[in-house]
């Protein structure tokens, strides 16, 4: 097997090092790298100060990555140095691309039509993003700075980008088919992938379970396995190069044996996708207190749901709860306003309003104060229920601020509604 092709990304910008504004930068393009097969060894973030973008151009040089990108730094003021280091790390010099000039300036003068600018400094400044490293290839701009692609004799090659995550990611095709990227990313293999989301195993579980597969016999050195909580789901990324296929079903395989439901997806396939597509000839109806609208709002974030999504109350008050659900005023007095039958009653009421044929109620404590020693903060209370009489109830206590109460309640409250969608209302499960 050939050496894989490793890469190192480079994110300038003091403001980024200072954490003025998050870099989003350096994760997408190590997907997108990933993505093509290559091999990302290091994303890392430097100041605009010329010494330390120099030292790490050359850490990456000395690290063997045969392709360096660099996001940032092709402005047209005096910080903005990536251009001229780059072209002194290839041992190229800096010429005029007047193509590339008449270009920036028909960009910079419609972006300026209505304001005023000093006519000799935007000439000053157009002209300095337009020069280009000799005998690389420039990236025509889609704000106003040039992309290029710098090839280094007997080193790595270096595709230079802006800064502005919009710009760059609109100029990724552009960088994709110029000759001196292709020539490396056309020695990559690429990666074969499997994505696995689990809901309510902790890290520390999958861990023990990783473990026990490989006591079994099954080589996971031949896979890159990814463990991330993302949204309160477990997400398990296989990644590998084409010849492991079996060790990765294995892998699959062991983790079903182990979590059975608790496995929801073994095709990367998220709840909210799962559950909309079972929706599909179906309608909801939604009744929420705490959450205050998070499942509508999740429910409705995706395209087309008007034809499933019914509508929805927030009914916070027990007025509110009363007269716009139906929920008998004696149950709250009885039972209290969190409580497994007022959820069940929202759910009623949800049902009969929009003429659905499922309900979903949500009512808890999600604080930080109004907990009782019977009832503490984070105590939810959700209920879902169809039509035809399938029901599933969860009241968990749920831990964490306020905002993670609300989030929490919302997932776990999506898991309900798939797993009676799918007919398991009556089985155990997360």
């Amino acid at each position: 097997m050939s050496a894989p092709v490793r890469a190192g990304i480079v994110v300038t910008g003091t403001e980024v090092l200072t954490g003025t504004i998050s870099d989003r930068n350096g994760p997408w393009l190590s997907e997108q790298l990933g993505e093509l097969g290559v091999e990302v060894a290091h994303i890392t973030c430097v100041g605009d100060r010329p010494q330390d973008m120099e030292a790490v151009l050359r850490f990456l040089e000395d690290e063997g990555v045969d392709l360096i990108v660099t996001s940032g730094g092709l402005g047209p003021t005096a910080d903005d140095l990536t251009a001229e280091i780059v072209a002194r790390f290839a041992g190229r010099e800096l010429v005029l691309d007047e193509r590339l000039e008449r270009r920036i300036t028909e960009i910079v003068q419609g972006f300026s039509h209505h304001l005023r600018r000093d006519p000799e400094a935007m000439r000053a400044g157009t002209r300095k993003q337009a020069l280009v490293p000799r005998g690389a290839t420039p990236l025509d701009p889609v704000g106003t700075a040039p992309g290029l692609v710098v090839p280094k004799e007997g080193g790595p090659t270096v595709l230079v980008l802006p800064g502005p995550p919009r710009e760059l990611q609109a100029m990724w095709p552009a960088a994709l088919e110029a000759p001196a990227l292709r020539e490396v990313l056309d020695r990559a293999e690429p990666y074969e992938y499997r994505v696995l989301r689990l809901f309510g195993v902790p890290e520390s579980e999958i861990a023990k379970t990783l473990r026990e597969i490989e006591a079994e016999g099954v080589d996971l050195g031949r896979l890159e396995i990814t463990t991330c909580l993302r949204r309160g789901e477990l997400e398990v990324e296989i990644r590998h190069r084409p010849g492991a296929e079996a060790e990765r079903e294995a892998l699959v395989e062991g983790i079903a044996r182990r979590h059975g439901p608790r496995l929801f997806s073994r095709d990367g396939s998220t709840v909210d996708e799962q559950v909309a597509e079972m929706l599909a000839g179906k309608t909801i109806a939604l009744a929420e207190s705490c959450t205050g609208g998070g499942l509508a709002a999740r429910l409705t974030d995706r395209p087309g749901s008007s034809a499933y999504v019914a509508g929805g109350v927030v009914a916070y008050s027990n007025e509110a709860k009363i007269d716009l659900l139906g929920v008998p005023a004696e149950l709250i007095e009885a039972r209290g306003a969190v409580s497994r039958e007022v959820a069940e009653a929202m759910a009623d009421g949800a049902l009969e309003r929009f003429g659905a044929d499922v309900g979903v109620g949500i009512t808890g404590i999600a604080g930080p104060g109004g907990g009782t020693e019977e009832k503490p903060v984070g105590y939810v209370c959700m209920c879902v229920k169809t039509r035809d009489g399938a029901k599933l109830e969860r009241d968990p206590v749920i831990p964490g601020s306020r905002a993670d109460v609300r989030e929490r309640a919302t997932l776990i409250a999506m898991h309900m509604l798939r797993r009676v969608l799918r007919g398991e209302a009556g089985s155990d499960g997360p």
